[in-house]
């Protein structure tokens, strides 16, 4: 390993133990780290303050219009292609199933170019992924059989990147020319269109579909057991709670829910880039609930533990507003985001940390990069994917400021401008981050070589 490389691994095992808590080659290796050193898509989903580190240093630089020239506004933070999904607006209590960003733990007020080139990135990464899988360099649970499946080639990663910022273009467009477009939603696509099948389970797993009681999130997680409605016994997922952190939670989060606790676990191993923080799940329901019958009245609420989203360790000074707690921003900007936000959605101080309290969705439901990758029309299938995360974040990113459309013409400029720049620094961070992984991946199977 040369000095380049040694100064490299250096910061991203110091970024990843800011962040983690634990250092990858000297502390036992935990589930995020294996996970993470298994391809490189994983990595940067994982790592998300490494890409901003390298913005702030220097390492990854961005056309310059995109942030001199657009005011900021509420973004995802960490944008890629396996953090959008189906999700019932209203979180658990609504009926119409919707395609959006799904994850809001690094939410903030940035640069949308931000969003645009994190999500960019991922499709160069995930067609690399793809072709990892192909010629056994890398493994998913996703097939059986890849006997007759392609990936996507360069010109198809090329034509993606392109869809995905022009149906942004397109959408911020169109918002200018008619703001009320603000509130539209994708909830319906065509047969064949690569995320059809995707809506059709995440409609069976909301209430009153037909495998509700097996596939949605509550009926996976719950069982019918002698003394009533309760968490199934999950070893490795479900941890069970003494009876004296049973009751502290118990009644420290009582408040904020709708209805009475009948159960609560610790979530053990949930995520990819917050693997390692605290969370605990509470089965929410009508006081007694003991049927089958009785699991459509209830939900799963999350209680999780948030930390600062990644672009503030650098950026916090963009926008006052992100020097509000961590827990309070998140729930501030997914309510902005969202056409229809979660019904229950609040921030807790307790226990000397920042916590969020949100509905765990029963229909949510989204696709592996694998998947979309992967197939007999992967080009096809890729662009028809892109183009609607491109639709829904332009949605999204809109929702911050009802007052003019400023940004929307702005950032539709700088499409048209620097587009194409953006997609080859993208690119050119892709092949960072490949090469990011090898050094974790290396440094983890030997980490005294």
């Amino acid at each position: 390993m040369d000095q380049t490389d040694d100064h490299r691994l250096a910061l991203i095992a110091d970024e990843l133990e800011r962040i983690d808590g634990a250092r990858p080659g000297r502390d036992a290796l935990g589930r995020k780290h294996r996970k993470m050193a298994s391809n490189p898509f994983h990595f940067f989903r994982g790592s998300a303050q490494i890409f901003y580190t390298d913005l702030k240093q220097g390492v990854l630089s961005l056309p310059h219009g995109f942030t001199r020239w657009v005011k900021p506004t509420a973004i995802i933070g960490d944008c890629h292609m396996a953090n959008f999904g189906f999700v019932t607006e209203k979180g658990s209590h609504g009926g119409l199933v919707v395609f959006v960003p799904n994850d809001f733990d690094d939410a903030c007020i940035g640069h949308a170019a931000w969003d645009l080139a994190r999500f960019v990135t991922s499709i160069f990464l995930a067609c690399h992924y793809a072709h990892g899988i192909l010629d056994g360099r890398y493994e998913t649970d996703e097939f059986d059989d890849l006997s007759g499946l392609q990936a996507p080639s360069d010109k198809h990663e090329t034509r993606a990147a392109r869809g995905f910022l022009e149906a942004y273009r397109e959408t911020v467009e169109a918002i200018a020319e008619n703001p009320r477009l603000r509130r539209s939603v994708r909830s319906g696509f065509a047969k064949h269109h690569v995320l059809a099948k995707g809506l059709k389970k995440a409609r069976k797993r909301s209430i009153g579909g037909k495998k509700f009681y097996t596939k949605s999130t509550l009926g996976k997680a719950v069982h019918v057991a002698p003394a009533g409605l309760c968490f199934r016994d999950r070893p490795g997922r479900y941890k069970r709670l003494d009876a004296a952190r049973h009751a502290t939670i118990q009644s420290e989060f009582r408040p904020y829910v709708d209805d009475e606790i009948l159960d609560i676990v610790e979530r053990l191993g949930a995520g990819t880039g917050s693997v390692n923080v605290e969370r605990y799940y509470l089965l929410v329901g009508p006081r007694g609930a003991s049927t089958e019958a009785e699991l459509s009245l209830c939900h799963v609420v999350e209680v999780k533990q948030q930390r600062a989203a990644a672009p503030l360790t650098h950026f916090a000074e963009i926008d006052p507003r992100n020097r509000l707690s961590p827990a309070h921003l998140t729930v501030d900007l997914q309510r902005l985001m969202q056409r229809e936000p979660d019904l229950l959605l609040d921030a807790v101080s307790w226990n000397g940390a920042q916590w969020l309290v949100r509905s765990r969705h029963h229909a949510r439901y989204s696709l592996d990069p694998e998947e979309i990758c992967l197939g007999d029309k992967p080009g096809k299938r890729l662009k028809q994917y892109v183009e609607v995360c491109g639709e829904t974040l332009a949605l999204a990113h809109a929702r911050s400021d009802h007052r003019s459309t400023a940004f929307e013409t702005a950032i539709a400029s700088r499409i048209i401008d620097s587009g194409e720049a953006l997609i080859e620094t993208a690119r050119a961070y892709a092949a960072r981050v490949i090469a990011d992984h090898t050094l974790l991946e290396r440094h983890l199977l030997n980490p005294a070589g």
